[in-house]
């Protein structure tokens, strides 16, 4: 394969290649056929670059009773509906979880009922339904409880909620076992025994219950429950459906490329207070942006679970109310801005701790807030480019660890064969994201599991390592132009990568350091052009000490991705730095 420019070994020691098509397939492209190529170069069937360029519903949306027990759990709604029985939904803490509650409380909510919400507290229940809580919600009057982006695994709660009289329906897309809980249904793409729902297994948990609602409305319209009210409009519900697929880092292809591009549509006209509030409250000053929604709305949502109250975040997406939506609003800020100093200290101690030799990177740490261990993985993933785990272990010797893993590494596959193996007490999740909960004692046997069963995989994911980039540009070709041309190939997110550009050469006018440990360079090329350029979290890294120490002599090549600034309000484009290479 071609490398990009001649560029083999980078700054940071790896190849540029070119995402699909040879270099020479790229000149003379303009803007309209840029865009055709990137979506050709993720994927898209070249009949299907009209679709894939607007994607709609309409057009991605599967037939619901495809995915098996789907048309049996839309009957039980359906029957509770007409009947006006209470329901509770039972969601898991984070922000799939927290969608997926909301949109059927509010879904319910439309259709009559007063459903009630239920989200476990992390610290004192941990994930997914216990009998207890499952008991608790009977006493208070719901004998049909919905489990959403929970409930794959848990075999003896369910069970035991079966015994009391309890229905359960369980919606989830984390991993099944061969055998499944006991449950009036399971909607779940990633069961085993699934045929063609399978080929929808990418979907987050809030997008299964999208197809849920879908398929309630069309069970209540053939009863003729409509016949003297007005359906529900399921699509003003896509906001929160963008929100959940984004922050759970769902694979943006298919129907999930849908859901957010009409998600975005839906909050940019912000008829969802709470999310509105939200987007107040992060300081964002125009319509959210995919990137918004995973890095500004989703850390929000999510913190109220990890550091503070469980529910805030449900509550937040479905209350009526202005005021409270501000105050709810303005809290998860607060837990958000807690939360970025804990994980601050965790993840200091897991890079000191962690061991770089290892395939998969696993750490533990007594007192660690378990609240923030995800966060710590991913930024660990990310900086060690390969699986990692991170443990937090209590007073009582007990480790809850979550992990992420690098593309061609199926953690969750990894960490259901621990849990079968004895090794853990709980455990689940998918390809790139998995829980646990462990024994402190046993920590080291996993380890030596997990690095036995995934080493050779991680080496194959190594081996194919490349930064892969979708065009060249001199330095004048880095504009609003070209960034309003790409974006139009979005939205782009985990499966579905934002377009990378190679530019330069430049030289370093000026380079400083801002923020947490980031750069910042203007940087000019010889046509006389000049752009900023941001290295974020680069400082200490080899690609930050070039960019520091580059002086106004040598020339590098850069490669990164192409955005707006925001912030100056005038309509500049600047590159963000991922990598870069000398060039003479």
């Amino acid at each position: 394969m071609t490398d990009v420019l001649g560029i083999a070994q980078s700054i940071l020691g790896q190849p540029w290649r070119w995402r699909a098509l040879a270099a020479d397939a790229r000149d003379g492209l303009g803007h309209d056929d840029l865009v055709s190529q990137l979506l050709l170069a993720r994927g898209c069937p070249p009949d299907e670059i009209e679709a894939h360029r607007t994607p709609s519903i309409r057009g991605f949306m599967p037939d619901p009773s495809i995915f098996r027990d789907m048309d049996r759990a839309a009957a039980r709604l359906a029957d509770a509906v007409v009947a006006r029985e209470p329901i509770a939904i039972f969601g898991d803490y984070d922000v799939d979880g927290a969608t997926s509650a909301a949109v059927l409380v509010r879904l319910l909510r439309d259709l009559g009922l007063s459903p009630r919400a239920y989200i476990p507290d992390r610290m004192t229940e941990g994930y997914g339904p216990t009998e207890a809580a499952l008991l608790r919600l009977q006493a208070e009057g719901a004998n049909l409880i919905v489990t959403v982006d929970c409930g794959a695994q848990a075999f003896e709660p369910l069970a035991a909620a079966q015994d009391a009289g309890i229905e359960i329906l369980v919606v989830d897309h984390h991993k099944c076992a061969t055998e499944l809980p006991r449950a009036h249904a399971v909607v779940n793409p990633n069961r085993l025994d699934e045929t063609e729902g399978a080929a929808h297994g990418h979907l987050a948990a809030v997008g299964v219950c999208f197809l849920l609602g879908a398929a309630l409305i069309r069970t209540l319209r053939a009863r003729g429950f409509f016949a003297d009210r007005t359906e529900p409009r399921l699509l003003d519900l896509l906001d929160m459906v963008a929100l959940g697929t984004v922050a759970d880092v769902a694979p943006l292809r298919g129907l999930n490329r849908a859901f957010v591009a009409q998600g975005l549509k839906v909050m940019a006209q912000r008829r969802n207070i709470g999310l509105a509030a939200l987007t107040d409250a992060a300081r964002l000053t125009r319509a959210p942006t995919c990137s918004d929604l995973g890095f500004a709305l989703g850390p929000r949502i999510n913190a109220g679970g990890r550091v503070g109250r469980a529910d805030l975040g449900v509550r937040l997406l479905t209350t009526d109310d202005p005021a409270e939506a501000r105050a709810i609003a303005e809290e998860l800020n607060h837990f958000n801005d807690e939360r970025r100093a804990i994980e601050a200290g965790v993840q200091a101690t897991a890079e000191t701790t962690v061991d770089r030799n290892r395939h998969v990177a696993l750490v533990s740490g007594e007192g660690w807030h378990p609240g923030v261990i995800g966060i710590v993985a991913g930024r660990l993933k990310e900086k060690l480019d390969r699986p990692a785990i991170v443990i937090a272990v209590d007073e009582h010797g007990m480790g809850k660890g979550s992990g992420r893993s690098i593309s061609g590494v199926d953690l969750g596959a990894a960490i259901l064969a621990a849990k079968e193996h004895g090794l853990l007490i709980a455990g689940g999740g998918h390809a790139m994201a998995a829980g646990l909960t462990v024994e402190a004692h046993r920590i080291a046997e996993l380890a030596e599991f997990l690095e036995e069963r995934l080493a050779d995989a991680v080496v194959r994911a190594s081996a194919g390592r490349a930064l892969l980039v979708d065009a060249v540009l001199a330095p004048g070709g880095v504009n609003p132009g070209l960034v309003g041309a790409m974006e139009a190939g979005g939205p782009y997110g985990m499966g579905w990568p934002a377009p990378r550009i190679a530019a330069g050469p430049f030289r370093v006018i000026r380079a400083d350091l801002v923020g947490t440990n980031h750069v910042r360079a203007i940087v000019a090329g010889a046509d006389g052009r000049s752009l900023k350029a941001m290295a974020f979290r680069q400082a200490d890294t080899a690609l930050g000490q070039a960019l520091l120490g580059a002086g106004s002599t040598r020339r590098l090549w850069l490669v990164g991705r192409a955005k707006v600034d925001d912030w100056s309000g005038r309509d500049v484009a600047e590159l963000h730095v991922e990598d870069a290479a000398w060039a003479d």
